[in-house]
């Protein structure tokens, strides 16, 4: 995708060092919107392979409202485990036990993952409860009956409950757009935090594949999404990996396919979607910063 390293080569050109709360450090500007037509297929990145299955086992967790980490390590998802170990290592029960056996733990004994394995009140939760306010359902409604508002958005990042959650929300809020002919649903993202290799090729999908599930639960086309930075930032110990993906070509967008036709968002499953001709390059692979 040209959009994605355009990005990628601004931060390079452009970004400056700073220093970070990880004590990695990264090159970071401050500010930068991306914008995929939808028509032209479904942004998942090419230039690396994306762990798409992930992606999809992600979105379906959060519209469940979960925030245990179990559902994911049952599907062989881990891009959460590292927060729910950091807070489990500086427990009194702590065994010395590794991230492997932590995990095994999470999915061996329901008991240990309900105490160990919550993230506290992240996406899912903000997403349908917020204060008691299904953000999801009442966004598909407005969708559908008042299709005009300027007030169809979720909002994540909860300034009265990030103390409790083990990472707040980097992608803090998103909005829906209707087109005049009632026919076309846009959506744009605003993310306060921004991690360039690991993390955005993972948010353009995941909140594509979201554009395209509610525009198909209200009848509409996917059209655009629409996808605001603020804090962009290439980690320092991922320049390497930035640097080979400007070298590469692109491939042709896949195209993402939803099978079935549910009575209602929440009804969906894995089973339901599926991604064609996706062609990749190479994986690359990059530390997590805690």
């Amino acid at each position: 995708m040209k959009e994605y390293l355009d990005l990628v080569k601004h931060v390079l050109e452009k970004g400056e060092i700073r220093k970070d709360r990880t004590g990695t450090g990264t090159k970071s500007v401050f500010g930068y919107q991306m914008r995929f037509d939808m028509k032209k297929g479904f942004p998942l990145l090419t230039t690396k392979q994306v762990f798409y299955k992930g992606i999809i086992h992600e979105l379906l967790w959060f519209l469940s409202g979960s925030t245990n980490i179990r559902p994911l390590v049952l599907n062989n998802v881990n891009i959460w485990n590292d927060w729910p170990f950091e807070i489990y290592c500086k427990d009194e029960n702590y065994q010395q036990e590794t991230k492997e056996e932590f995990i095994e733990k999470i999915k061996n004994d329901e008991a240990f993952a309900k105490k160990y394995g919550d993230l506290g009140p992240v996406y899912g939760k903000q997403w349908r409860d917020f204060f008691g306010v299904d953000q999801i359902s009442r966004v598909i409604e407005d969708i559908k009956n008042n299709p005009f508002s300027r007030r169809i958005l979720v909002v994540a990042y909860n300034p009265a409950q990030v103390e409790n959650m083990a990472l707040p929300p980097c992608h803090s809020f998103f909005q829906f757009y209707v087109s005049s002919d009632k026919e076309k649903l846009s959506l744009q993202l605003y993310q306060r935090s921004a991690d360039i290799f690991l993390g955005v090729p993972f948010n353009i999908a995941s909140y594509a594949l979201l554009l395209a599930l509610v525009a198909k639960v209200t009848g509409l086309i996917p059209d655009e999404f629409i996808h605001t930075l603020g804090d962009a930032h290439i980690y320092l110990d991922h320049l390497d990996q930035m640097e080979i993906q400007i070298q590469r070509e692109p491939y042709p967008l896949p195209k993402l396919l939803i099978s079935k036709e549910r009575n209602n968002i929440f009804d969906y499953r894995f089973e339901d979607f599926m991604i064609e001709n996706y062609q990749h390059h190479a994986k690359l692979s990059g530390k997590v910063s805690v």
